[in-house]
């Protein structure tokens, strides 16, 4: 069973919210290369939602490299694009190094304390 959550509360469309949760269980390895997804019919069913929004998230899965249909079979986790999920993993370190910044603009944190910071979580973790 694929564990995807529907928010109906997000701002984030539906399809956008399933295509994201599945395309992070492919990224994480949680779905393996040539594992077969649930069908378009029954990931619908399983969500309660509309066929139409779950073969939209589908079909952009696809688009983007991520799953392959072979037809009267269904839809597969393709083979992983390393380069594709190196370009989604700094794009995501972008987005968290502004957020940390603007943070650090905030409390008055100098560049030379953001970057101890840094090299004291690089040690830790090393």
């Amino acid at each position: 069973m694929l564990d995807i959550i529907i928010r109906n509360s997000s701002d984030q469309p539906i399809y956008d919210q399933i295509y994201s949760q599945i395309k992070n269980h492919i990224i994480s390895g949680k779905l393996q290369e040539g594992e077969a997804l649930p069908s378009i019919r029954s990931l619908a069913k399983d969500l309660r939602i509309s066929v139409i929004t779950t073969k939209r998230a589908y079909d952009e899965l696809e688009r983007d490299g991520f799953i392959y249909t072979v037809p009267a079979k269904g839809c597969f986790v393709a083979e992983k694009n390393i380069e594709l999920i190196r370009e989604e993993n700094l794009k995501k370190i972008e987005e968290y190094m502004q957020k940390i910044t603007e943070l650090a603009v905030l409390c008055n944190i100098s560049n030379a304390e953001l970057l101890e910071m840094l090299q004291i979580i690089i040690k830790e973790n090393e």
